[in-house]
């Protein structure tokens, strides 16, 4: 929707505004699942598959909004080190090679007990 707006915007002013598009990129968190149940005693196996698209160079691994780490992989596993207990989002972004986030990413929440 932002992306029309702008568009929009852009042709009813009469000038050029560049619209990017991450259509093309993609993210997919396969383990741990959403909404995983995992022991404050254990490293946490994060593994991923992104397509980063025109647009991404490499991603980001988040740990409650915090960045956690660089991961210059497209595909693989990460091993995160055990979390305190309670509710957490780990979330993998695209970025580009400014370390920008260009909107696409996926999330899987756990909880740890």
């Amino acid at each position: 929707m932002r992306t029309l707006n702008l568009l929009a915007i852009s042709l009813f002013l009469g000038c050029y505004v560049p619209v990017v598009l991450a259509a093309d990129a993609s993210v997919t968190i396969s383990s741990p699942t959403d909404g995983a149940k995992i022991s404050s005693k254990s490293k946490i196996k994060v593994s991923y598959e992104v397509t980063p698209g025109q647009n991404g160079d490499h991603v980001h691994l988040y740990i409650d909004e915090k960045e956690a780490v660089v991961l210059r992989k497209l595909k693989g596993t990460h091993t995160v080190e055990s979390l305190d207990p309670g509710k957490h989002a780990i979330c993998i972004k695209i970025v580009n090679k400014g370390h920008t986030p260009i909107g696409v990413q996926a999330c899987t929440n756990v909880d740890v007990v």
